[in-house]
């Protein structure tokens, strides 16, 4: 009887047993869900994570990066830990888990340096095609309208409409047509004498 005792309480602990680590592995599938695994090799670079507890100096404000690097990787230690080139500034330990680590892509894509020759940045191609637009003070290029957009665009308005009123007024007319021509006139703006009003 004690014997078969034994027997059944070794079964049911084998069962718990495989259960929890059944239900464990669920949860662990779940949480990792939409996660990729991220496994650095020596040589490769990295940015580090500046949490507080450990970057106390560096994290004295909200308002302080978050991060620093790149930096190098020395050594593998396994999966989860690396040990990081860190210059000599910081005086911590230079082992790091995977969650303090980011991957940092040295390849050659130009939006990683604007100073860059032959770069594809958008912002660099914005003020190219507006450099060779100069002909057209009144063109607006792609993009949201900001406030020096606006400020440009309210600038060369101004010019053209005291360009176009000192040509009018050179050649005696008192009624001056803005547009595209004189036969398609958008805007007409009359003259008034000082005198007059």
């Amino acid at each position: 009887m004690g014997r078969r005792k034994l027997k059944w309480w070794k079964q049911l602990h084998e069962r718990v047993k495989q259960h929890i680590e059944k239900k464990n592995e669920q949860y662990a599938s779940k949480a990792s869900k939409g996660r990729k695994q991220v496994v650095f090799e020596p040589d490769d670079w990295v940015w580090v994570h500046m949490r507080k507890e450990r970057f106390p100096a560096q994290r004295k404000c909200k308002l302080n990066p978050r991060g620093d690097g790149p930096f190098q990787v020395l050594e593998k230690i396994n999966d989860n830990a690396y040990k990081i080139d860190l210059s000599g500034e910081y005086n911590i330990s230079a082992t790091f888990n995977i969650a303090d680590l980011y991957p940092f892509d040295i390849g050659h894509d130009s939006r990683m340096n604007p100073f860059e020759e032959r770069g594809n940045d958008a912002t660099h191609q914005e003020e190219q095609t507006e450099s060779s637009i100069s002909s057209d003070p009144l063109h607006i290029s792609s993009g949201p309208i900001t406030r020096s957009k606006v400020k440009r665009l309210r600038e060369a308005l101004i010019v053209l409409v005291l360009n176009i009123w000192a040509r009018q007024a050179s050649s005696g007319s008192t009624n001056i047509k803005l547009g595209l021509s004189n036969s398609q006139a958008v805007i007409n703006v009359i003259q008034i004498e000082d005198g007059s009003c």
